[in-house]
Order: C-alpha cells, then sequence, then structure tokens
C-alpha cells in the first residue's frame, strides 16, 4: 500500500493498515514531526475522530494527551458582549481537543521504523497505461504503486487521477497569530478566550482565538475579501506595520479583542480558505482514492476537517481489511465517504456564511442554543 501524505489521515490508515497485517509505505515532505509547526487545536468527536483512534488502538494515548475543558466555547459580538457560552462540566469531554502536532508524534510513534520515508517529495503521480500507477520522486526516483491512497491535502498531486475539481477560495481569509505564556503575561487575553475556543464576528470581520498546549493561544483575524487580501497585507519583514493595518481594519472591536492584535507574538501567517466543491463524487479509478482535505477540503467552520480524515482513514482501512477485492474495497469506502463529506461539507459552508452575515453572531448563537436544547432533550435529566 502506496501513501502519500504524511499527516493525521494518511499516518492514521498506515496505523490501522499495520494492525490488520497490511504493510504501507508513507511519503513525506517533511524531515521530521517536528521540522514545522503543525498548527492549532483539534476537537475530536466521538463518531468520527475518537472512533478512529479507538480502531487505531491509539485512544489511550490520545486520552493522556487530550484536555476536556478545551470544549469549552463563547461567542462574542465586536463589543465584547458574550452571547453564548459553553463552559466544561467537569469529567470526561464530550470533544476534548488535541494540539495537532501532538497527535501527529503519536501517530508517528505508533508505526513501525521504515513505514514513513521523510524528506521525500513527490513531484508527480501519473497513469502510463497498463493500470500501472507511478510516483516521480524529487530524487529521481520512481515508485510504482499497486494500491495508490492520496492523503496529501488541498493540493493533492494524486487527486487529479480521480477528477478535475480542484478546491475553490471560499470568499474568506485569515491572518494566523500566537501568544505564549499567556496566564502569566497576557492574562487578559486567557481570561477573554478561557480554556477554550473564542468567536468574535461582526460585519464581514472575526477574531477567533483558541487555547492551545504550553500556555499558549493561537488565533485567527479574518475578513471576508478576495484571495489576495491576507497576502497583501501581511509583511514578514515589518510585523509591526502589519500589525497596525489589522489594528485599523479592527478598530471598532472591543479593546479586549484588539489586544489580541496588539500583544501577538507572531509569526503573522496569511491563510486564504478554500473549500472543494460541495457533494464532489468521481468515477471509480482502479487503484486509486483519496482521503482527508485531498477528497473533500472545507472552511473550518464545521470543526470537521480532521475528524473526517481520521474517520476516513479508519473506514479505508477496515474496508481493505474486510475485503479480499481492492476494487469492492474502494468503492464501499467511497460510497460512505462521498455521502458523509457532502453533509460537512455543506454545514461548513453555511457556518461560514452565517459568521459573516450582517447580524453575526446571531445566527450562531441561535444553532448553538438549538444544539444545546436537543442535547438536553436527549440526555434527559441528569
Amino acid at each position: 500500500m502506496t501513501i502519500v501524505g504524511g499527516g493525521l489521515g494518511g499516518l492514521a490508515l498506515a496505523r490501522i493498515l499495520h494492525l490488520h497485517g497490511i504493510p504501507s509505505t508513507v511519503y513525506e515532505l517533511d524531515a521530521s514531526s517536528r521540522a514545522r509547526d503543525a498548527g492549532g487545536t483539534l476537537g475530536l468527536n466521538a463518531d468520527s475522530g475518537q472512533r478512529a483512534l479507538a480502531d487505531a488502538a491509539l485512544f489511550e494515548e490520545f486520552r493522556s494527551i487530550s484536555r476536556d475543558a478545551g470544549e469549552t466555547t463563547r461567542l462574542l459580538d465586536k463589543f465584547g458582549t458574550v452571547h453564548f457560552d459553553l463552559a466544561y462540566e467537569g469529567g470526561a469531554g464530550v470533544r476534548p481537543e488535541v494540539d495537532r502536532g501532538d497527535l501527529r508524534r503519536l501517530l508517528v510513534e505508533s508505526l513501525p521504523e521504515g513505514v514513513i520515508r521523510w524528506n521525500t517529495k513527490v513531484t508527480s503521480v501519473t497513469r502510463p497505461g497498463g493500470g500501472r500507477t507511478e510516483l516521480a520522486l524529487g530524487n529521481g526516483e520512481i515508485v510504482e504503486a499497486e494500491v495508490l491512497v492520496g492523503a496529501d491535502g488541498s493540493w493533492s498531486k494524486v487527486r487529479p487521477l480521480l477528477t478535475d475539481a480542484v478546491p475553490h477560495y471560499s470568499g474568506v481569509s485569515f491572518v494566523e497569530d500566537l501568544l505564549s505564556d499567556v496566564d502569566a503575561t497576557h492574562r487578559e487575553a486567557a481570561n477573554l478566550v478561557g480554556p477554550g475556543s473564542m468567536y468574535a464576528f461582526a460585519e464581514g470581520h472575526g477574531i477567533i482565538a483558541q487555547r492551545n498546549g504550553g500556555g499558549m493561544i493561537r488565533t485567527y483575524f479574518a475578513v471576508q475579501s478576495d484571495e489576495n487580501w491576507a497576502r497583501n497585507l501581511v509583511d514578514p519583514t515589518d510585523p509591526a506595520g502589519t500589525r497596525q493595518r489589522l489594528l485599523e481594519i479592527f478598530h471598532d472591536f472591543a479593546p479586549g479583542l484588539r489586544a489580541l492584535i496588539g500583544e501577538g507574538e507572531g509569526p503573522l501567517v496569511p491563510r486564504p480558505i478554500n473549500a472543494s466543491p460541495v457533494g464532489l463524487r468521481w468515477a471509480r479509478t482502479a487503484g486509486v482514492t483519496v482521503l482527508g482535505d485531498a477528497a473533500h477540503v472545507m472552511s473550518p467552520f464545521a470543526g470537521q476537517g480532521a475528524n473526517l480524515a481520521l474517520l476516513d482513514a479508519a473506514e479505508l482501512g477496515a474496508a481493505l481489511a474486510e475485503h479480499s477485492d481492492v476494487e469492492s474495497a474502494l468503492t464501499a469506502y467511497e460510497t460512505a465517504m462521498f455521502s458523509r463529506a457532502e453533509a460537512a461539507g455543506r454545514a461548513s459552508a453555511d457556518n461560514l456564511v452565517a459568521s459573516f452575515a450582517p447580524d453575526a453572531p446571531q445566527q450562531l448563537v441561535d444553532q448553538a442554543r438549538t444544539w444545546m436544547q436537543r442535547k438536553a432533550e436527549r440526555d434527559g435529566p441528569a
């Protein structure tokens, strides 16, 4: 089994295949699991991300590095008024948070030595004929793949074998920033954000802040804009100037929210938000499939990206173990994946619209309250 991409989905698939005695090789561009900042925190759902880690026999290890209180969620307006506050109530979290880097290292360490080929760039993937699939590597090597899985993200090299569809710009861009040692040196920010996530939206603008491990808060300043807005705004050689421009853009947000800009420590990173067409499907191509963002990249406004990547890996691994015929396994996997990706992609797109609507954050508050009511009705009295 050949897997392109050593993110969460590709690593989880390799782990589950290993448990079933199916050998695989993961080709990964990074030099190691610590070669770069792996990104922010993830809330894992019981029926997707957590289930996948259980299938990978890593659930207890995941619980040891996750934060139950991280599921705390606050929705604010630009004046800093809290409209919704989902507080952690103690005990085992319903949707515990885990830093992406910690989870990636857990998956890496669960694999036998040699499964991951680090520092290996896949430059192209082709079908030269005769049903063969070939990977061209950056060192000039050509690798033939009997069964190929693309777990290589939004701009996948594998996906073009299946479909011409590519991610499109969502109309929203982020500028990412960091604050460190917040409980000691950024106490107002720490109190404002709390132990989980805080969202403040108004009139096409948003400030999103998430508590990460190690006393860190990761912030995202979001604006409805053209595709080049964030790239043009961020000047790596002049972070102070970039912050001043952000402060001007968020000039009418409350001082405590604007302090997240002024006190940031960087680096400031532009992040245009892209998404696959909702409901993307393709005809079966023998011996090839994709998972995670390579199959269904979506905006982060439904919190489903990493969850679906992990669930894709679990279901694909199970299908390959259960079916003696590879094509039957890939067909079963893709049929289920298409359906859940469409539902999640639609929710993500709808939530993006609600987050930047003229009455924001009211639609999100209404959705959150409806969810809480349904949860109470389902769970019944304590």
